[in-house]
């Protein structure tokens, strides 16, 4: 029996063969991919857009600027009171129903913006005698004396025409104009940059001080809005301008746009929670009495197998 089916094995030898040269069929093949890659690259990749930085932010709108620091000087911008994972802000955190997951996860990440994004850049930086005479003026008087000068402050550049620094009305602002007026002139040298990246590691590649303090200015989200990125506009599902960017988005983006969500305090943990349950209702498709029939009762499957049930 085992001589009769060995003899029933064809002989390899009995196939017609043809010569087959691998490495120019490699070679082809290698040139033929690189020029496609490049040229699709060419036509569809993303636009080299400059990094937005702090420096460029101070130079392009330095009155945004200048208002943005008085806020991190003040503690009323919108890191300072934004909560976990960052501080302790009274009643900042999102919620789901009586849960706030944002306070459950705890303060990981310590920002305080007036210390790390003002005070601390410019005690580190060479200072002439009347910034170190503001720097002593702030650190000495109480907590009330400071909030009184910054919200004067920030009423006067409010009042004054295009937010100028240089146009606003004499007041009682304490060394506040001196500060920011320092820590603008480090920003536009490229200085306050370093300053907030610097971590003590040897690869300083943390950014979160520098975003977060752009965030809380203007600038930012202008330039978001010129190019179609911010939340109202679908701005997840593009990259820089008009050029898409994550269509598998579609659905995460899409509560955004919709009451209750695109008005209410706590989307971001509303709809992490919508698409929690999403998911795992996804996950256990094949468990769901009912659901896991559907592509049965449809007969579906015929169609995309309909070759096989044709020729059946």
């Amino acid at each position: 029996m085992s001589r009769a089916v060995r003899r029933s094995v064809p002989d390899p030898a009995a196939f017609p063969t043809r010569p087959y040269d691998l490495i120019k069929e490699f070679t082809v093949a290698l040139v033929a991919v690189a020029v496609l890659t490049a040229g699709l690259a060419a036509l569809f990749s993303s636009p080299d857009e400059k990094p937005v930085t702090l420096a460029t932010w101070s130079a392009a709108s330095p009155n945004d600027f200048t208002a943005t620091a008085v806020a991190e000087l003040g503690g009323t911008s919108t890191s300072a009171q934004y909560g976990p994972p960052y501080n302790h802000a009274p009643g900042a955190g999102q919620k789901i129903g009586p849960v706030s997951l944002q306070r459950a996860a705890g303060v990981r990440i310590p920002v305080d913006t007036a210390e790390d994004f003002v005070l601390r850049p410019l005690r580190q930086a060479p200072e002439p005698a009347e910034v170190s005479a503001a720097l002593t003026a702030w650190a000495t008087a109480p907590a009330d004396q400071q909030q009184a000068w910054t919200s004067a402050y920030s009423d006067a550049l409010g009042k004054a025409p295009d937010g100028d620094p240089a146009k606003v009305a004499p007041g009682d602002y304490g060394p506040v104009p001196v500060l920011t007026g320092r820590l603008l002139a480090l920003s536009q040298a490229g200085a306050l940059d370093g300053q907030l990246q610097a971590q003590g590691r040897f690869y300083e590649t943390d950014y979160t001080l520098p975003m977060l303090f752009l965030t809380d200015g203007t600038y930012l989200a202008d330039l978001a809005d010129a190019q179609h990125l911010s939340g109202d506009q679908w701005g997840m599902m593009n990259e820089t301008g008009n050029y898409p960017g994550q269509p598998w988005l579609w659905l995460y983006t899409f509560w955004y746009q919709i009451d209750p969500f695109k008005t209410s305090t706590n989307a971001d943990a509303e709809i992490w929670a919508i698409m929690a349950v999403l998911s795992l209702a996804l996950v256990l498709v094949p468990f769901i009495p009912g659901v896991r029939s559907i592509p049965r009762w449809t007969r579906v499957y015929r169609l995309i197998w309909r070759d096989y049930y044709r020729a059946r």
